[in-house]
């Protein structure tokens, strides 16, 4: 498994200056708010991709500290188990405060190795890198989004199509799912 944190600014409700220009009104009050001291902020995102299916699991999180890595990290192995993932051999991150926490050792357990990159080589945790970049192409900038909320829910979706929809290279042009020995699809268990 290869995890990492995106950081991304969070949208105001309205929209942000992508939507209205730096320049408009709403920008200027955005700009007038953050000079008085009210902070918009930043979004993690929190993404982790099975090294073999590239199957991925990501979540929009309000903080990168340990106790959320490894409860995301938690939330992760259910929902690769569910996938039909039960042992994960490898936790592939960079050197992040958060992944060096002890909660986080925790969450990872003995039978899994911790494998850390070395500082400054985003390389050798090139599959979630990448997966980063695609969703940053295809969700978070290439649509104008009016506030966090919707942005959250369109990452929600375009996870659904990345695992189950979109050709990967990796899959000899199937989705990650084709990857998996038990058959997955995307319907919710209450449908079949």
């Amino acid at each position: 498994m290869h995890l990492d944190v995106k950081k991304v600014g969070r949208i105001p409700d309205g929209g942000g200056w992508r939507i209205h220009g730096r320049d408009s009104e709403q920008a200027k009050v955005a700009s007038r708010a953050k000079s008085a001291g009210a902070k918009r902020g930043y979004v993690q995102l929190h993404s982790v991709v099975d090294g073999f299916s590239r199957l991925a699991y990501t979540e929009p999180l309000g903080d990168e500290k340990g106790a959320t890595a490894a409860a995301f990290l938690a939330r992760a192995k259910v929902w690769f188990a569910a996938h039909g993932i039960n042992h994960i051999h490898r936790v592939v991150t960079d050197n992040g405060a958060c992944y060096r926490s002890g909660e986080f050792a925790r969450i990872i357990g003995q039978g899994t190795r911790h494998q850390r990159t070395k500082p400054y080589t985003p390389r050798h945790n090139g599959k979630v890198e990448r997966y980063q970049r695609i969703m940053a192409e295809e969700v978070l900038y290439a649509r104008e989004f009016t506030s966090e909320d919707a942005r959250s829910a369109a990452i929600a979706v375009w996870n659904i199509h990345y695992n189950y929809h979109r050709p990967h290279s990796a899959a000899a042009g199937k989705p990650p799912a084709a990857r998996l020995r038990e058959s997955v699809t995307n319907v919710e268990p209450s449908y079949i």
